[in-house]
Parts: C-alpha cells; sequence; structure tokens
C-alpha cells in the first residue's frame, strides 16, 4: 500500500516564543507541551524567572522534554526571537481595538499547512499580562482559542498545547486550506503569483520608513499622531506583505520624503 507523504517541515519550522515569563514551571510545561507534538524550536524573550532553562521548577515541568528546555534560546528582544521569521501570530485571550485579523488555531494550522513557505512564529506573552498592544500590532495574526467565553482563561502551557496540537493534526491530516478571515474559502489563494513572504524585520522597516515620509509631507504629526500608525498596521496585515511589495512602498517613501524636501522653502 502506497502511504500519502507527508510534509513535516512544520515541525521543523514552527517557533514558540514566550515573552516575559514569570514561572519557571510554566516554561517547562510549554517545552513539554511542545515535545509531544513534535516541536522544538523555543525561544524565551526576557524571561523573569532567572536561570530560566536550569531552574528546578523547569526541569520538573519539563518532565522528559529536558532537551527541549536545554536547547531553548534566551534572548533580550523580539527581534532577536523573530530573526528569519515572516509570519508572527500573537496568541492572545484579549481581542485589540487595532490587531492584525484574527484567526483560531484550526484556521492558523491550515493556513502554515498550505502555505510551506512561511516561516512561522507563535507568541505567548506573560502569564499576568499577556502581550503588549504595540507587539500584537507587529505581528501578521492574532491567534483567538474559542474557549468557554464564561471562563475563557486557560494557562500558558495549556495554550501552548492546543497550538501545537492543532498544528501537528493539520500536518498530519494534509489539511492545507488557507482561510483568510473576511473572504470566502477558497479566494485566499486565487491571487495569481504569490512571491516571497516579506520578514518581520523588513515589514518593520517599512513601516518606520512610510512613518518619516508621511511626517515630511505634512500628512502625520509627530506630536500628536492619533492611531494613524496602528490603522495601517492592521490594514497591511490584512494584505499579507511580500518583500517585492515591500520594496515598492518604502520606495513610495522614499519619492515623499524626496518631493517634500525639495518643495520645502
Amino acid at each position: 500500500m502506497n502511504l500519502p507523504q507527508i510534509n513535516t517541515n512544520l515541525f521543523k519550522q514552527l517557533r514558540f516564543i514566550l515573552v516575559e515569563t514569570s514561572r519557571a514551571g510554566n516554561i517547562g510545561a510549554v517545552a513539554r507541551a511542545m515535545k509531544t507534538m513534535g516541536y522544538s524550536d523555543l525561544v524565551l524573550v526576557a524571561p523573569r524567572c532567572g536561570d530560566a532553562l536550569h531552574d528546578p521548577e523547569a526541569v520538573a515541568f519539563a518532565s522528559g522534554a529536558q532537551d527541549i528546555l536545554s536547547g531553548a534560546r534566551v534572548v533580550g528582544s523580539m527581534a532577536e526571537a523573530l530573526e528569519g521569521v515572516n509570519y508572527a501570530a500573537a496568541v492572545s485571550a484579549r481581542l485589540r481595538e487595532f490587531s492584525p485579523p484574527v484567526l483560531s488555531p484550526r484556521q492558523l494550522a491550515g493556513q502554515l499547512v498550505a502555505q510551506p513557505a512561511l516561516r512561522a512564529a507563535l507568541i505567548f506573552g506573560n502569564e499576568r499580562f499577556g502581550l503588549p498592544n504595540e507587539l500584537v500590532e507587529k505581528c501578521n495574526v492574532l491567534i483567538n482559542i474559542p474557549a468557554n467565553p464564561e471562563y475563557s482563561s486557560l494557562n500558558l502551557s495549556q495554550a501552548a498545547q492546543v497550538l501545537a496540537y492543532e498544528c501537528r493534526m493539520a500536518v498530519l491530516d494534509g489539511a492545507g486550506v488557507a482561510l483568510t478571515p473576511r473572504l470566502p474559502a477558497g479566494d485566499a489563494n486565487e491571487v495569481g503569483f504569490q512571491g516571497e513572504a516579506a520578514s518581520i524585520e523588513q515589514i518593520e522597516g517599512m513601516f518606520a520608513h512610510l512613518e518619516q515620509a508621511l511626517v515630511a509631507i505634512g500628512f502625520l504629526d509627530a506630536g500628536n499622531p492619533r492611531k494613524l500608525m496602528p490603522r495601517l498596521k492592521r490594514l497591511f496585515a490584512r494584505a499579507r506583505l511580500e518583500k517585492e511589495e515591500v520594496n515598492i512602498l518604502r520606495g513610495i517613501a522614499r519619492h515623499m520624503s524626496g518631493r517634500a524636501g525639495k518643495d520645502a522653502p
């Protein structure tokens, strides 16, 4: 019997990022959740619990997943954590006014399997405070677990387990159906040629360049920016920018700044 070929690259590519985690035990429990589902890339951003990788509580809660724990990287910034990533997914129970498009874990999993060129990261916030708005606004999507609305409180490792499970099942089922919010099913792939997805670093560089250009032409008041940039970030998050599109936008920003300099008295 010929078994279907399964693309297991997602198990190697998907990154789990924990931001400012307070309890070492939660880090160990996430390592365990990851290993049970076949994932290994764990990054800790400025953990608040000292020597997180060797803390006895972390080792105890890892319970056989010490290899994932000891192989984790500890970094000081989100920029370092997102190196090589072109698709960032913030995980939060709280919806935001200026969040990127919202997906369920199952929708996200289908999208990652359908688009193997995506180098994705799942981002989990601090146990008490979650993720700050400014970080969520930089992500491509916001993942919201459809839990009981009367009691939707999942702890950190439980949320990681749900995401890891859904992504594993999507791989094993071959459920590569890209589901984009606010679009009818089937439209997500009907855009003709798809280029290389822009990295988070490239998109952030474009936003900084665009903001400078908008200030230069007088459209954006740097002293009173209101909510223009968060709205633009949400708009472009829905577009899922490609590398060449980012370059075009930066070229437009460069031209805007140049014209503003020429027109200045």
